[in-house]
């Protein structure tokens, strides 16, 4: 059975490495999901994630401007990060190992990431509800995103593991 997406109780975020020596966070703001979650057996649910890479936010224009340009993901040619489920195996209780394919400028490479799923329960309109949430780590490098500047005291600009989190609210159609 379908879901729909709750926007305004998800989110999709990441944070790298700023000079080694901090995170920088960013999010995502425009992204849509397609799901069909098996109640019975979650393990037989799918769904697909397409993300607007131009909705990408890291509270500095200058930085948005530069991420989506052909330095890292070339917005104007690949529009749109992908992912689409293939197999989400049991952890424990309501945790998931959740596996699918990536693709991020016109590059997919099969990532998995931890998952955690909570409900389905009824909201207090009528609806179903369930929440799943995502995290998980990437090098960037693997998906064609190498620029970069070294530093004068060493180690690079930009660091290369990406650390994602990924909370969404979905609803029964």
């Amino acid at each position: 059975m379908p879901w729909n997406l709750d926007p305004t109780h998800s989110s999709v975020e990441f944070a790298v490495k700023h000079m080694v020596i901090a995170s920088t966070k960013g999010r995502f703001t425009d992204y849509a999901v397609e799901a069909d979650i098996d109640e019975a057996n979650l393990a037989r649910s799918s769904a697909t994630v397409r993300i607007n890479v131009a909705s990408i936010d890291t509270r500095d224009a200058k930085r948005d401007a530069h991420l989506r340009s052909g330095d890292f993901f070339d917005a104007e040619n690949h529009p749109a990060i992908t992912f689409t489920s293939k197999r989400l195996e049991p952890k424990g209780a309501s945790d998931y190992k959740l596996i699918g394919d990536l693709t991020i400028r016109g590059v997919t490479r099969e990532v998995a990431l931890d998952g955690e799923v909570s409900g389905p329960v009824k909201d207090p309109w009528g609806g179903t509800r369930v929440g799943i949430s995502a995290t998980g780590k990437l090098n960037r490098e693997d998906f064609g995103l190498t620029w970069n500047a070294p530093l004068e005291f060493g180690g690079l600009l930009v660091g290369n593991d990406v650390k994602l989190n990924i909370e969404t609210e979905l609803v029964r159609s």
